[in-house]
């Protein structure tokens, strides 16, 4: 279904989709990102190949958000800024009534991205040579923080069971030693899609105390939770003793798609955990944006009439994903209960095709996916459904017919 240029049409017909006409949000208009540079889309340049990959969606940012950066621009003033009250209030305010989470501003610690924060993190975490658990698979700059500030991963493997994504309580054990000093969490968590539920975040927290180590939990997927009755709950939020040992990241830029604008803040209670991360950012980390922050200031404040359309509009793009990937020969899914990400297990068809490099073979088909293997599991795929339906079912089709076309050969 493409143009003699090779181009997806800014409609495609869709299976099934709703008629959204009358909608206040247009999730099935097909931005042209490839007039601009990006990533996402500026990965394959001049190439057919419809980018799934990396975490932003190619949906525009909510209308709340794009009034508050043009009232900003048009102020004409760019200088140096720091967060202001309407701004901790709105963020505040947000975090109390998504997640029943009471913040005091001054616990907020303003950043550029939630990489920076989990990365400066890894440094209060002891001294070089100590440890930083984590599970996998997980987001690669997981795997590559501790080494970063000279600490050493200590990894443990979440498990797959009865379809669901869980934590493998013995290997958490086996994994800590004496070096251990944090626990990096993902939560929700980016690849599998998991919210973790209070008895999980219990147990953690359980662990963590017991061990007497710090946590940092990169919660930046915190307002894309999918299923209804799987609340997100911060994990700094439990009790005063995890407050106390609990770095906490978040960002407006994943629920809201401004990832660009660079904005995110650390939420630390203790005032002394508090005084030693900004110590480290000294001279290495720069302020956030102020486009991001007034961004973010109306994502907070004003985003959750468009949060609730597209959180409803990624619940049907999962079912479409789920549905298709079934009836793909070799593929095998989980339903992620957050994030628009679905994480494909692809060994299957390694192991009756002769397959060796499932992104390879889906990109030569003209679907761009994430390789497992930087996220610490070779053989499975991550697909990004954070896009309009027609795009999403042309690149299901095209998936399709590659594997059809493979079973033939």
């Amino acid at each position: 279904m493409r143009d003699n240029a090779g181009h997806v049409p800014d409609r495609l017909p869709t299976m099934n989709a709703p008629d959204h006409s009358a909608a206040p949000f247009d999730f099935d208009r097909i931005i042209d990102r490839r007039r601009l540079p990006g990533e996402k889309w500026g990965r394959y340049a001049g190439r057919d190949v419809l980018p799934l990959w990396v975490a932003d969606m190619d949906f525009a940012a909510p209308p709340a958000v794009i009034e508050a950066l043009h009232q900003r621009i048009d102020h004409g003033v760019f200088g140096y800024t720091d967060a202001w009250p309407a701004l901790e209030e709105a963020v505040t305010e947000g975090l109390l009534r998504d997640h029943g989470w009471t913040v005091e501003p001054d616990w907020l610690v303003w950043l550029p991205g939630v990489v920076t924060g989990f990365n400066l993190a890894c440094m209060l975490a002891g001294e070089p040579g100590d440890g930083v658990l984590t599970a996998a698979p997980v987001y690669p700059p997981f795997l590559s923080a501790p080494a970063n500030t000279g600490r050493v991963l200590q990894r443990c493997e979440l498990v797959l069971r009865d379809g669901r994504w869980q934590w493998d309580w013995d290997a958490l054990e086996r994994a800590a030693d004496a070096r251990s000093r944090m626990l990096l969490l993902c939560s929700p968590h980016n690849p599998v899609g998991r919210v973790f539920d209070a008895d999980e975040l219990r147990r953690l927290a359980d662990f963590a105390a017991r061990r007497d180590l710090l946590i940092c939990s990169d919660e930046i997927h915190c307002g894309l939770v999918l299923d209804d009755g799987r609340p997100h709950r911060p994990i700094a939020a439990l009790n005063v003793d995890m407050a106390r040992r609990t770095i906490t990241l978040m960002a407006p830029s994943k629920t809201w798609n401004i990832p660009a604008l660079y904005c995110a803040f650390a939420v630390i209670p203790d005032a002394a955990l508090r005084r030693r991360y900004r110590h480290a950012m000294r001279g290495v980390v720069p302020h956030a944006n102020v486009l991001g922050m007034a961004a973010a200031e109306a994502a907070y404040r004003d985003g959750g009439p468009w949060r609730a359309a597209l959180l409803d509009y990624l619940r049907g793009n999962r079912a479409r994903v789920l549905e298709a990937v079934a009836a793909m020969p070799g593929l095998e899914t989980t339903s992620p209960e957050a994030t628009y990400l679905a994480w494909i297990d692809c060994r299957g068809l390694m192991a009756a095709r002769g397959i060796d490099d499932p992104a390879a073979f889906f990109e030569a088909a003209g679907v761009g996916l994430s390789d497992g293997r930087p996220f610490g599991a070779p053989g499975w795929l991550r697909l990004n459904f954070g896009c309009p339906r027609a795009t999403l079912d042309e690149a299901l089709r095209r998936m399709a017919a590659a594997l059809a076309g493979a079973q033939e050969k």
